[in-house]
């Protein structure tokens, strides 16, 4: 989707995405530099609420046990 920036540095966010990521009046965006990359995230009224249940039926400790052999092995 493309949309453009006007004199004054504003834009309009797509429908079709304030639908999807629940963006309506007052949301709060952060943006984050990554160099090349702009990221724009929504910030929820209670953004420690909204991770609430995310990794469930996950094996934390197995992903992070793999991840730090795989990056043993890259120092190695």
């Amino acid at each position: 989707m493309l949309t453009t920036v006007s004199s004054r540095g504003q834009t309009s966010i797509p429908a079709e995405i304030r639908k999807k990521y629940g963006i309506g009046a007052n949301t709060k965006l952060q943006w984050i530099d990554e160099g090349e990359l702009i990221t724009v995230v929504p910030i929820e009224d209670d953004p420690i609420g909204s991770f609430r249940g995310k990794s469930k039926g996950k094996n934390l400790v197995e992903s992070l046990l793999k991840a730090r052999k795989e990056e043993r092995e890259r120092d190695e």
